[in-house]
């Protein structure tokens, strides 16, 4: 039997751009260059990708959060080692590194088997907008200060950060603020969808650990579909939308090894012990 943990210790231990630190359930993923306020570079695309998938299967992770170290959630692509230093190189070299950066900012990480929180403890500008906004939930701090700030260098926020802001932003605030330029803080991170909550600074890691352990305390398959099916309808008109939730709601009990369904009905229905408006069923029972 192959060790997951084990294997995983051995890739954690060799990473020079990405920090996994484990905690009750919870796998802390820290973006690791803060000299360089955790812009994202070719190796970070890397590495990142690798840490993805091996938490993928290790059972010591059940939601996980990604953050960045220092004063920086991540200042975005790194200009000089993504963009200036293969200017030059043959357009499958640029491919290839385009390619490894969406993998895990946008494609991976959008669609993962377990919940994921984004916690933007500082900067977060441009490319940085794609991964925060592919985690299924996202805490910011109010002293943070975010900014799609390509416009005052002449290019347009590109990659996948146009779409991603578009999937949450408000329209008339995503419009402003990739026309000005203008950076703008936690709170109004929060007013404009592009976060679910932003507090202090101090309480943040507290605010974003009560979250992943109320994430925790659900059936991982249900909440795998559940999130998983939302993100996927959206390009659905409503029959098809229809017929794919029955059929993934079939898919979610067949699947299911806990039996979650049957137990809610049961408590609800028969024992009469949870109101599943306002309690969830005992997964224990």
């Amino acid at each position: 039997m192959v060790d997951n943990a084990a294997t995983a210790d051995e890739l954690f231990a060799r990473l020079t751009t990405v920090k996994v630190e484990f905690d009750e359930g919870i796998a802390w993923v820290t973006m690791n260059r803060p000299e360089k306020r955790n812009a994202m570079s070719p190796t970070l695309n890397r590495e990142m990708l690798e840490v993805l998938e091996a938490l993928e299967f290790d059972e010591r992770c059940g939601v996980l959060v990604l953050t960045g170290a220092g004063d920086s959630f991540t200042a975005g692509m790194d200009l000089k080692e993504y963009f200036r230093e293969t200017d030059n190189a043959p357009a499958s070299v640029k491919l290839k590194i385009r390619r490894a950066a969406g993998e895990w900012q946008w494609r991976k990480l959008r669609l993962y088997p377990k919940p994921t929180i984004a916690m933007a403890n500082g900067w977060c500008f441009g490319g940085g907008f794609s991964p925060l906004v592919a985690c299924d939930l996202a805490i910011a701090a109010d002293e943070a200060t975010f900014g799609l700030s390509e416009i005052n260098w002449g290019i347009i926020p590109a990659g996948t950060v146009t779409r991603a802001v578009a999937e949450v932003m408000n329209h008339r605030a995503a419009l402003y603020y990739i026309m000005t330029g203008e950076p703008f803080g936690g709170q109004v991170a929060r007013e404009t969808g592009l976060v679910n909550e932003s507090v202090p600074l101090a309480r943040l890691r507290e605010r974003t650990r009560e979250l992943a352990k109320v994430l925790l305390g659900k059936n991982p398959t249900v909440i795998r579909q559940a999130k998983n099916a939302f993100k996927r309808i959206g390009v659905m008109d409503w029959d098809l939308a229809e017929d794919y939730l029955a059929a993934k709601a079939e898919q979610t009990a067949a699947q299911d090894p806990e039996g979650g369904r049957n137990k809610g009905m049961k408590q609800f229905l028969d024992e009469k012990s949870i109101r599943p408006g306002l309690d969830t069923y005992r997964r224990d029972s």
